[in-house]
């Protein structure tokens, strides 16, 4: 037991002390190493977010290098596990008091932000929330600026599009956490505001969920559609289920957030997600040439694995401390980052994203998309959109 907790907890290196690892040039400077504590679930259940997020970094750096504005970037990784908010919160205080670190970043799920907040508080150290995606979470601390989304940012849209799209009654199924309830609580009051009717609100535990006892509800109610909400890794087993469980065949629509549709698990899901429609802020399949680009050297750096929402989160996370560093010419002062992040703007591989420099949150276009098939593999392709789509509270 021992040995695989420290196996999940192991610290991994990487820019300039990771170059034994094969992970990134060495640049020889003089100046400090600017040192980035990245917490990120490297084991465990939502292994992949941390994976994801990793290779972003990783690549970021490699297309940008790995020094600006004269100062190395240092990134330290750490594994939380991503289910114990004590190990987040254990972890993020070694980072700032042992390693000196000048920022954290990561934070697979929403207990773990909020394990942190305080520690980025107390060290006035600025907090970059790559992928936990509950509302409240920038308001947990003065320090956090946030680059991935928020649940209730790509639920809003979902719901305005069911209600015009002849969906008249719904179901509502989520995990029983932060971003779930979150989803929950706008879906239904922009479903219902635009005439639709909510039969049942279904909440699922976030550990070890058993999805059949809530399914067979929904099936028993004869929704028109199920709105689902599910953190990364577990939409595989909810479509499965759905559709042996015979709601497809019932003639229940299931339609979703994106964290449902992984782009990294979209294989995996296979064809049973075939004509889900969900709302989210990336897909794989998005057609800017950054994008394009992105998608391209993502998958030939790390053996053909398609890059997830998640990813992009971390790789405008690093755009975002890279950018800051250039604006303060180098000064790692965790007041003047946080004061260059605010209000900071850019064509990210997703589309345009600007943060917002009253709430530091992110402002970005959320896409409507259908699940195709396309040379053998299955991808989210946007067929509408919302511009400049705020969190809008909850």
């Amino acid at each position: 037991m021992t040995e695989k907790i420290n196996h999940q907890r192991r610290t991994i290196l990487l820019g300039a002390a990771a170059l034994s690892a094969g992970a990134l040039p060495m640049i020889a400077s003089a100046a400090e190493p600017v040192k980035v504590g990245l917490i990120v679930p490297m084991s465990g259940p939502f292994a992949s977010t941390g994976r994801q997020i990793e290779a972003a970094v990783k690549l970021y750096m490699q297309r940008n290098g790995s020094t600006v504005a004269g100062r190395p970037i240092e990134i330290i990784l750490k594994d939380d596990g991503g289910v114990a908010p004590d190990v987040t919160k254990r972890l993020a205080q070694e980072l700032v008091a042992r390693d000196k670190v000048q920022v954290l970043a990561g934070f697979g799920l929403t207990p773990l932000a909020f394990a942190a907040a305080p520690v980025a508080t107390q060290a006035k150290v600025p907090m970059i929330v790559m992928a936990a995606a509950t509302s409240v979470i920038p308001q947990r601390s003065p320090y956090i600026v946030r680059t991935g989304f928020t649940l209730a940012q790509v639920t809003a849209p979902m719901a305005q599009w069911a209600a015009k799209n002849k969906i008249k009654s719904v179901v509502t199924f989520v995990s029983d956490y932060g971003p779930g309830l979150d989803a929950e609580k706008v879906f239904v009051k922009g479903f219902t505001e635009g005439g639709g009717k909510v039969i049942d609100s279904l909440r699922v535990p976030l550990r070890n969920p058993d999805y059949a006892p809530f399914l067979a509800r929904v099936k028993d109610a004869k929704p028109d559609a199920l709105f689902v909400f599910v953190p990364s890794g577990e939409g595989a087993a909810v479509l499965k289920q759905f559709t042996e469980r015979g709601l497809a065949a019932a003639g229940i629509r299931l339609i979703c957030t994106g964290d449902v549709l992984d782009d990294d698990l979209m294989d995996s899901i296979g064809s049973a997600a075939t004509g889900v429609v969900s709302s989210h802020h990336y897909s794989a399949a998005h057609p800017s040439p950054e994008n394009k680009a992105y998608v391209e050297a993502f998958s030939k750096a790390n053996k053909g694995m398609r890059p997830n929402f998640h990813s992009v989160g971390a790789y405008d996370g690093m755009q975002l401390l890279y950018q800051a560093l250039k604006q303060t010419n180098g000064d790692s002062n965790g007041d003047k980052l946080l004061a260059a992040m605010k209000g900071m703007a850019w064509t990210s591989v997703r589309g345009p994203i600007s943060i917002d420099a009253t709430t530091r949150d992110i402002v970005q276009t959320v896409y409507i998309r259908k699940v195709e098939a396309n040379g053998g593999s299955y991808y989210n392709m946007e067929f509408d959109k919302v511009d400049k789509v705020r969190d809008p509270g909850v």
